[in-house]
């Protein structure tokens, strides 16, 4: 902790880590993930001591007993499971739950747990008889995080509905709700006297340290570029460290500094595709690199290098094999996926490359360019075929039609144009825009589009007769991007205010909305139909899930960074 250096890697799961506990002697380490499974380490050697098996989806928590003798996990699949570290046995699973186990802590006599759930209760348990000793109700949405005071008499809990909540455990009623942030409450720690409470949350990066007995927020500490995931307080109640998507930083609670920071996109994520097959995605960056993501995993299996320049925009094959990526070096590249490497360079335009879409028979793309121009490419020849002019300004977002016969692009000049490609010539221009168009999707049926703005809304256009349906009203700043659901009833948008939002386009309505830490600058949508990709300005890339009631949440195996 002093130097702030790496000391080991431990390596063996297969799957996200969603959570990890050290046993009070330090010597080991229990890790929960998205694999199903748990893992108990050597943290001397670095190595697996064995793993715990039994859960029958992610695990999504884990407390070591005071004894360092047991764990306690919380799962995906609604339960939590009392473990033997010696033997590695399940001694007794804790039903009642009705939604996901979030979080759990173990009170100091090792003989109760609180776990907080999607269900929107907390739960203490009896760990010996392994039942529920009373729900604690009151929050208004997912717990995400608890904690237990030194006395084992109180809880501190945080949830999705920004607020934490102490709570008296003997009685189950809540003590106060503390109050004043504006995001989600992520994670909580209780201070060594079980005065204080430090909590980390999704508004502005932030953590806030909270006195317990006037239920009021002290001092809040700011520095982190992404949403604050977890927080322990160290053992002199003066410092605390907090865990970011990209990094660590150990704070000094009373000067309200970081005494360091501990340090895979490095910028901004421009864009974001998934193969067809749903399993995999690649992003494109400010870093010049492209990465591709394991979904299942939720790890970067790749960096793809050679771009001189930022990565403005990336398209998949539809075959999922291969991946077209445009930089700011005006030059387009054709990528390899398995094997990460370039197959080519496709140069031709005069200025950056900000847009690209393949053909749906996959042997042609087609790219939009600040240079004014459109262009069609024959992919196994790395050459243009034509290309397309008439914009009087930046050609921003491009879509192809399902035929392939046809393509769309926005632009600058605050008109779409549609283009008959193989004659290379506009069919119609369709206006309405009071500002550039930085985004542009087409309906799977190919007659209806939905673009998005500089005028803070999206449109939906009635591709035959080149006019505007209606108007999506609800974004407050630039929109910069938009994707269509598989089913065509829906949109997804993202935009400069930090939302994500999901419409319905025969009502216009807004279904669902996601607050990112900065501008979301591009969004996919799986086959699903209901999980969805949101690349942020901070480098950050989301892995959401449409839940009811209309809003969305991290999917457990979230590829952020």
């Amino acid at each position: 902790m002093e130097r702030g250096e790496t000391i080991r890697t431990l390596e063996g799961h297969a799957g996200l880590v969603n959570a990890v506990a050290v046993t009070p002697e330090g010597k080991w380490a229990v890790s929960g993930s998205h694999d199903h499974t748990l893992k108990l380490w050597n943290l001397e050697r670095g190595e697996t001591i064995r793993t715990l098996e039994g859960h029958a989806d992610s695990v999504l928590a884990v407390a070591v007993t005071p004894d360092g003798k047991r764990a306690v996990s919380g799962s995906d699949d609604k339960t939590l499971k009392v473990w033997d570290l010696e033997s590695g046995e399940a001694i007794r699973t804790l039903e009642g739950h009705s939604d996901s186990v979030r979080a759990v802590a173990i009170t100091p006599d090792g003989k109760r747990a609180v776990s907080g759930s999607s269900d929107q209760t907390l739960k203490l348990w009896d760990l010996e008889s392994g039942e529920a000793i009373r729900t604690l109700e009151g929050h208004a949405s997912w717990v995400f995080a608890v904690a237990v005071t030194p006395d084992g008499k109180r809880a501190v809990s945080g949830s999705y509905d920004q607020t934490l909540k102490l709570w008296d455990l003997e009685s189950g009623e809540v003590v106060r709700t503390l109050e004043g942030g504006a995001g989600w409450v992520w994670a909580v720690a209780v201070t060594p006297d079980g005065k204080r409470a430090v909590s980390g949350s999704n508004d502005q990066t932030t953590l806030r340290l909270w006195d317990l007995e006037r239920g009021e927020a002290i001092r809040t500490l700011e520095g982190h570029a992404d949403s604050v995931r977890a927080v322990a307080v160290m053992p002199d109640g003066r410092r605390a460290i907090s865990c970011s998507y990209q990094t660590l930083k150990v704070w000094d609670l009373e000067r309200r500094e970081a005494i360091r920071t501990l340090e895979s996109h490095a910028g901004r994520v421009n864009a974001v595709v998934v193969t067809p097959d749903s399993k995999r995605a690649v992003s494109g960056s400010y870093d010049h690199t492209l990465k591709l993501w394991d979904l299942e995993r939720g790890e970067a299996v790749r960096t793809l290098e050679g771009h001189a320049d930022s990565v403005r925009a990336v398209a998949v094959t539809p075959d999922g094999k291969r991946a077209v990526s445009g930089s700011s070096a005006r030059t387009l590249k054709l990528w390899e996926l398995d094997r990460g490497e370039a197959l080519r360079t496709l140069e031709g335009h005069a200025d950056s490359v900000l847009a690209v879409v393949v053909t749906p028979d996959g042997k042609g793309a087609v790219s939009g360019s600040s240079d004014h121009t459109l262009k069609l490419w024959d992919l196994e020849r790395g050459v243009a075929i034509r290309t397309l002019q008439g914009h009087t300004g930046w050609v921003l977002a491009v879509a192809v039609a399902p035929d392939g016969d046809r393509a769309l692009s926005g632009s600058w000049d605050h008109t779409l144009k549609l283009w008959a490609l193989e004659r290379g010539e506009a069919i119609r221009t369709l206006e309405g825009h009071a500002g550039w168009v930085n985004s542009v999707a087409v309906t799977p049926d190919g007659k209806l589009a939905v673009s998005g703005s500089s005028d803070t809304t999206l449109k939906l256009w009635d591709l035959e007769r080149g006019e505007g349906i209606r108007t999506l009203e609800g974004h407050t700043d630039v929109v910069r991007a938009v994707a269509v659901t598989p089913d065509g009833k829906r949109a997804v948008s993202g935009s400069d205010d930090k939302t994500l939002k999901l419409w319905d386009l025969g009502t216009g309505e807004v279904i669902a909305s996601f607050g990112g830490e900065g501008a979301i600058c591009c969004c996919a949508v799986l086959p699903d139909g209901v999980t969805f990709l949101a690349g942020e300005a901070t480098g950050t890339l989301h892995f959401l899930k449409l839940r009811e009631p209309g809003y969305f949440s991290p999917v457990p195996s979230s590829v952020s960074k």
